[in-house]
Order: C-alpha cells, then sequence, then structure tokens
C-alpha cells in the first residue's frame, strides 16, 4: 500500500504540514534541517534537494517543509509528493 500523505496548510504562507499514515521519522527525537545540510534519511534528503525549499521539520508521522519567500507552491508541492512516491514506493 502507497503511503498516503495529507497537505495542510499552516498560519505561516511560507509552511506547510504534511501528515501521513505512516511513520516517517521513527525514535522520540524530531528531525530539524536546513536546505544545504547533509542527511541519511532518504526522505529528508529528497525533500531538501528540492529547489525552493528552506527547511524541514519532522517527527514521527508528519514533516513541516517551509519555502524560500520568493518560491511558489505551486511548482514545490508536485516534487515534494513525487519525492514521498519515490521514497515510499
Amino acid at each position: 500500500m502507497p503511503i498516503e500523505i495529507n497537505v495542510q496548510p499552516t498560519p505561516n504562507p511560507n509552511a506547510i504540514k504534511i501528515s501521513t499514515n505512516e511513520t516517517i521519522f521513527p525514535g522520540p527525537a524530531s528531525t530539524s534541517l536546513k536546505s544545504g545540510d547533509k542527511t541519511d534519511h532518504p526522505l529528508a534528503s529528497a525533500l531538501l534537494s528540492i529547489e525552493g525549499i528552506d527547511n524541514i521539520f519532522g517527527i514521527r508521522d508528519f514533516v513541516t517543509i517551509s519555502k524560500k519567500a520568493d518560491a511558489e507552491w505551486d511548482a514545490i508541492l508536485p516534487r515534494v509528493e513525487e519525492a514521498f512516491k519515490t521514497v515510499y514506493e
């Protein structure tokens, strides 16, 4: 069964929350990474490689993605969805 994602707006127009039906960041600690950071986490790495993404914050079954102020969600979101499909296929 493919991973299910639910994209939700946040009060910050430069951030979105994506909830999933699976644990994507295991363990009790959160993951917080900025564009340019290196990580072995496949989804985090894929998200950070998307042009326009500034940083991510993830814990258990969700990730909050913040974009750069001049980036457009219309260009970023299809690539985010593709990253989830590629990593969790």
